[in-house]
């Protein structure tokens, strides 16, 4: 099963994990990463490293970041660039991909990006109410 680390500037990612806790209930191998404002790259690293150390180290690892190029994204990217077999990399966290994310983790970790690349891009949609029609 792949070890999920979610990671955000601030408090988003443990926001994520507690709201999909809700529907889900309570995953195994799963954390969280916060990057605060006084905070470095090096602190950053500490924390990724500290979460690692608590998965398997057979384990797939899957990083969901919330933005491309950030600190949390940049950080991880050196720590994936390091393992490329064993873990991967995605930007753009919300809850339905990473409620996506815990019901498909079981497959290979190529075919879970993938599919959360594709999922990702359906997740974001617009709502357009049907016109009001006189009398209704």
């Amino acid at each position: 099963m792949i070890a999920i680390v979610i990671a955000s500037h601030g408090d988003l990612a443990k926001g994520l994990l507690q709201s999909a806790t809700m529907i889900f209930g309570k995953q195994a191998n799963v954390a969280t990463v916060t990057f605060r404002e006084q905070e470095t790259s090096d602190d950053l690293m500490t924390k990724y490293q500290t979460v690692l150390s608590k998965f398997e180290s057979t384990d797939s690892v899957l990083f969901l970041v919330d933005l491309w190029g950030g600190s949390p994204f940049a950080v991880a990217s050196q720590i994936v660039s390091r393992h490329p077999d064993q873990m991967a990399l995605l930007s753009g966290v919300n809850l339905p991909i990473l409620m996506d994310t815990f019901t498909i983790r079981d497959q290979p970790l190529d075919k879970v990006v993938a599919h959360l690349e594709s999922s990702g891009r359906k997740s974001i949609r617009h709502f357009e109410p049907k016109p009001r029609h006189e009398g209704d």
